[in-house]
């Protein structure tokens, strides 16, 4: 029962052959339903089509063979009653054992097809946190930029489209990275705040380096003032005439 019903959520097994809408549902569900991967979606499909296809195939295989195997005991027990009695309880009994037979290998039929839609969906679902999972360098990124704007943490189109190209990700991304992290933070603010206080007091030395480098450069470029003659500033009175 436990594999009919996975093979059923699943869409392997069914009463519609084609295998199309419960597959793709599935498919849908597991991967959020963004178009971005329309072409993943697409190849799930067609895999577990193919899985569909190869159950019903062996299936119908097994209930011919079930049928034509129980069909040709029945003539030799037929057979048989010509020479000696045979009850129907004995032809009940056989059919049993021949059905319990055949019922064990669709039990491995079963637990097979169950096991490739597992490794499938492990497949499908480990690509995609492969693909979710960004850089350590484009999550320090996107972390800085919405702690500084942690009043509004909403980035302006322009924002997103300099911060995909810092991070190597579609504006998409951007988004959705934004919109994922505002809702963890409401859900959980105390746990972000140690996180928060790290990224200011990173923004705060950040910011104070870069200050003092600006006062080193205004320094270091600063014009002095000429005197006439390369006389030291001691040879001239109060007026800028010579003593």
């Amino acid at each position: 029962m436990r594999l009919d019903n996975m093979l059923l959520a699943e869409g392997v097994s069914g009463p519609e052959k084609g295998g199309g809408s419960a597959a793709a549902a599935a498919a849908a569900a597991a991967s959020g339903g963004s178009s971005d991967n329309s072409i993943e979606h697409s190849d799930y499909r067609a895999k577990l089509t193919q899985i569909r296809q190869i159950y019903h195939t062996e299936l119908e295989k097994y209930e011919q063979a079930c049928n034509e195997f129980t069909t040709h005991v029945m003539n030799l027990l037929r057979e048989q009653s010509r020479t000696r009695p045979i009850s129907p309880k004995e032809i009940e009994r056989m059919v049993g054992i021949i059905h319990r037979k055949f019922s064990s290998i669709q039990m491995q039929l079963k637990q097979s097809t169950c096991e490739a839609v597992m490794i499938l969906r492990s497949r499908f679902l480990d690509a995609r946190r492969k693909r979710r999972n960004f850089s350590k360098q484009a999550t320090e990124i996107l972390n800085e930029y919405f702690y500084s704007h942690l009043s509004n943490p909403y980035p302006s189109e322009e924002a997103k489209e300099e911060l995909a190209k810092k991070c190597s990700i579609t504006v998409s991304q951007v988004s959705n990275w934004f919109g994922n992290k505002r809702i963890r933070y409401k859900k959980n603010i105390g746990k972000f705040q140690e996180e928060a206080n790290l990224y200011a007091a990173k923004t705060a030395v950040t910011a104070a380096h870069a200050v003092a480098a600006a006062v080193q450069n205004n320094q270091t470029n600063s014009p002095t003032t000429p005197n006439s003659g390369g006389y030291p500033p001691s040879c001239y009175q109060s007026d800028g005439r010579l003593q």
